[in-house]
């Protein structure tokens, strides 16, 4: 029975990283908090405000995916997490390998902690 509780903090969990990476991305981006987080320069967040904005969208997509799920139907919930996955480890490709663990390793957490309470109810 606890593996459903785990599950269910780590799916919260990813959900709200999710957010929370919309916000920096779509409004504090060009801000103190935003620039710190992403190491950019003002320049640089500037000219990339609104490639930014839309990446926080789909962060956002994300987010919701994985919350509807959780109080309609639960298999957009796994798809969520596998798409937060596969975001997670495209970033880390792509960009920097700490996004990985930003992103992706919550995602594989919850998704192995959903598997195991699967287990555990039959």
């Amino acid at each position: 029975m606890y593996w459903i509780w785990i599950a269910l903090s780590l799916t919260l969990l990813v959900a709200a990283l999710h957010v929370y990476f919309l916000v920096l991305e779509m409004f504090l981006w060009t801000r103190p908090l935003g620039l710190k987080t992403f190491r950019n320069t003002l320049e640089k967040a500037q000219a990339t405000r609104v490639l930014a904005a839309n990446q926080g969208l789909y962060n956002g997509f994300l987010a919701a995916g994985i919350l509807v799920g959780l109080v309609r139907y639960f298999e957009i919930t796994i798809f969520s997490l596998v798409c937060v996955v596969v975001a997670g480890c495209y970033g880390a490709w792509s960009v920097n390998r700490r996004i990985f663990y930003i992103q992706a390793v919550p995602a594989l957490l919850a998704l192995a902690a959903i598997w195991q309470a699967g287990r555990n109810l039959h």
